[in-house]
């Protein structure tokens, strides 16, 4: 590339103008053709100080991008001497608005060409000594964004042809940066839908759970005011039917007629039995908590209940377990519905695995629980099986009183709707976790004292 600016026209033959004007307009047409390609501001700028201007035998270039406030041009491209690193500009050099010819240049939005810069008081001196300058302005949506500037070491280097090419190229660039400027809104947009589309999606789903934590709420609460109030009037019949039963004793020998009264007081027992749970699920029941270590409680369990009932059960048990206030009659009756329940899914050598842990429960923490936890400290109880799971359908109503997966005669369904009413009034709750083919886990939740 030759390294100084042509003569003035009068010193050039008209052929060598032709060759030297055809040149500038392919370079200008190329420049116009790659516009498209260029996918960033950065790269915008690094393509017309070396591949537009420095093709143009522009000895250097130097362009200068604009702050937000329009205050600052920074140094962000350059061609020569001035860049000696390729892409990266070592302490690149800061202007304000109005000092400097580049900063009088950004404030006045005019482009300008200093002939002799030793007689231009505006001149900030360089490194690099020289002589005469040129300077156009980059304006996008009326605002200032950059600026484009070359120096010269001879005087009266540049004039207007020299401009109309920097003033072309400046207007060709300045569009390129409305393009980018408009994607990169219109990505913008783009994130900014995608995100509220995500919230949305986020808010209906989180309406759904609530309302079908609602309706799941008010349909256990409706079960259990109907449950406990036919319990209480069916157990006042069941005790006319009991008293009448043992005073029958007395006047009953032996023969068909005993058999067919003892056969009437196991059904009258059963139904006593089957109210209790009821009135438990119903919130009903009198509870009577003590202080419990439920580590010592559940292997005391197992042990009294005897190993081969409900096969073997590996504990997990938290050494440092907070005492919990349960009422343990009513929890042993529950850990043998949980214990019973499990080994019916499982096979026989598999083990039933009990854990035992603290925990502090906070607003934020999500849970598939049957009831809301005050947040505070909790002692957790889980009782883990190795079953084909639960069903989502399942999962939905495995609390309902009655309701059971199990054959006709091998269970009632009332297991698990008096361990909710049990938890609940002992001011606790229930989570279920299940996968189908790995088995569930039931989590009790005591309020540690």
């Amino acid at each position: 590339m030759d390294q100084h600016m042509p003569k003035p026209p009068s010193q050039h033959n008209g052929l060598q103008e032709k060759l030297e004007e055809a040149a500038a307009l392919r370079t200008l047409n190329a420049f116009a053709v790659d516009l498209i390609s260029i996918p960033s501001v950065e790269d915008l700028f690094w393509y017309v100080a070396q591949n537009v201007v420095g093709r143009l035998k522009f000895l250097d270039c130097v362009i200068y991008q604009a702050n937000d406030a329009q205050t600052e041009l920074t140094q962000v491209a350059a061609l020569g001497e001035k860049n000696p690193y390729g892409r990266s500009i070592l302490n690149p050099l800061k202007i304000p608005f109005g000092q400097g010819i580049t900063g009088k240049v950004a404030a006045s939005r005019e482009p300008i060409i200093i002939d002799d810069l030793l007689l231009d008081q505006n001149y900030i001196t360089d490194a690099q000594i020289a002589r005469s300058e040129i300077c156009v302005p980059l304006i996008c949506d009326n605002r200032i964004v950059g600026v484009i500037d070359s120096e010269h070491p001879d005087p009266g280097a540049f004039g207007a042809a020299e401009l109309e090419i920097l003033i072309t190229i400046a207007a060709l660039t300045t569009a390129k940066l409305e393009l980018l400027s408009e994607a990169d809104r219109s990505k913008k947009r783009y994130h900014d839908l995608v995100a509220t589309h995500t919230q949305l999606s986020q808010e209906i789903s989180n309406r759904k759970a609530l309302e079908a934590e609602l309706f799941n709420a008010r349909k256990l609460e409706a079960v259990g005011r109907l449950t406990g109030r036919f319990a209480h009037e069916f157990n006042n019949l069941l005790t006319v039917v009991s008293g009448n039963l043992e005073f029958l004793e007395e006047f009953v020998g032996e023969g068909s007629s005993a058999e067919t009264l003892n056969a009437a007081q196991v059904a009258a027992r059963r139904g006593a039995e089957l109210i209790a749970a009821m009135l438990t699920f119903s919130q009903r029941t009198r509870l009577t908590p003590k202080i419990t270590d439920l580590n010592a409680f559940v292997q005391t369990f197992h042990e009294e209940t005897s190993e081969g009932r409900y096969g073997p059960v590996a504990f997990m048990l938290a050494p440092d377990i907070r005492q919990v206030n349960v009422d343990t009659v009513v929890l042993g009756t529950i850990l043998a519905n949980l214990f019973g329940n499990a080994r019916d899914v499982m096979p026989g050598e598999d083990s039933i695995t009990v854990t035992t842990q603290n925990l502090l429960h906070t607003i934020s923490d999500k849970r598939r629980i049957t009831t809301s936890l005050s947040p505070g400290p909790y002692v957790r109880l889980s009782v883990q099986d190795t079953g084909g799971g639960i069903s989502e359908s399942s999962m939905q109503q495995i609390f309902d009183p009655f309701f059971t997966t199990k054959p006709v005669g091998l269970g009632i369904g009332l297991g698990l709707s008096m361990a909710l009413g049990f938890m609940q009034q002992s001011g606790g709750a229930i989570e279920v976790t299940s996968q189908i083919g790995q088995g569930a886990t039931f989590h009790l939740y005591f309020p540690a004292v």
